[in-house]
């Protein structure tokens, strides 16, 4: 099992991801009902992989071989929480870094900047059938626009001290949309958070190919699923299902692909 790396950096040179990483959508879309996910495909052309594509996600990790794989390092810095956003889906907190901001993940030799994190209830990812109580999904794109994901895994348990810092100034209604369909962040005067806090100490994980898992459902996005879990508190698991008690896509089939983990 790797053991978290965590090199906390006030200046670097990192490219700036491009902004279509920060998906916003142009069309109302569903969990459920009429414009739920068995009919993402029909509500915008651009959709198509929802329904027809063959590398999905989330998955049920039931099966994988174990190989030798890179440790995944990452490098935070904690900054004032400008970009928080309700998005009617979920609780998101952007970045919109500069080079030098310091937020990435290292996979070998592929450095990757942070773009976004969000939250689900449950999780959206299961582990031999079992779900989580939440997840929090960190988003990463390459200068050159590679997608990945970091899933952790969130169950009841103490208090997350990152995750109530975000709580008690998370918008409780959807966030104004603008004229580009994106949706105005808000600026929490006073407030630093760093992603740093929504990691476990142990970061062996799970990894796979696959998608973002919502609309567009664009493919092509190589997963790291943490398996050590974090805790968060009852009481804070409560506050976002008051909002959100199901933002969940449901499990897609592995259609023969090889899920690999770490040792």
């Amino acid at each position: 099992m790797q053991t978290r790396t965590l090199i906390f950096v006030l200046l670097g040179l990192v490219a700036v991801p491009p902004m279509n990483a920060l998906a916003q959508w142009k069309i109302r879309w569903e969990y459920k009902g009429a414009k739920g996910e068995e009919h993402w495909s029909e509500l915008d052309p651009d959709w198509s992989a929802c329904n027809a594509g063959k590398q999905q996600s989330p998955i049920d990790i039931r099966q994988a071989e174990t190989a030798e794989l890179p440790a995944l390092r990452f490098e935070f810095k904690s900054s004032p929480l400008k970009y928080l956003v309700n998005n009617g889906y979920t609780i998101r907190v952007n970045y919109h870094d500069a080079p030098g901001a310091g937020n990435l993940m290292i996979v070998g030799n592929v450095r990757y900047q942070l773009t976004q994190f969000h939250f689900h209830r449950p999780s959206e990812e299961l582990i031999h059938g079992k779900t989580y109580d939440m997840v929090v999904h960190l988003m990463y794109q390459t200068s050159d626009g590679k997608l990945a994901g970091v899933a952790v895994l969130l169950k009841a348990g103490r208090a997350n001290a990152t995750v109530q810092q975000i709580w008690e100034h998370m918008p409780m209604t959807e966030s104004k949309i603008k004229a580009d369909f994106s949706h105005e962040e808000q600026e929490v005067p006073g407030v630093q958070i760093s992603p740093a806090g929504l990691l476990p100490d142990d970061l062996g994980y799970f990894t796979y190919s696959g998608s973002v898992t919502a609309p567009p459902c664009t493919e092509g996005v190589v997963w790291y699923v943490l398996k050590a879990p974090i805790t968060i508190s009852a009481a804070q698991i409560g506050a976002f299902a008051a909002l959100y008690p199901h933002d969940v896509r449901r499990v897609q089939p592995l259609n023969g692909r090889v899920v690999k983990q770490s040792r």
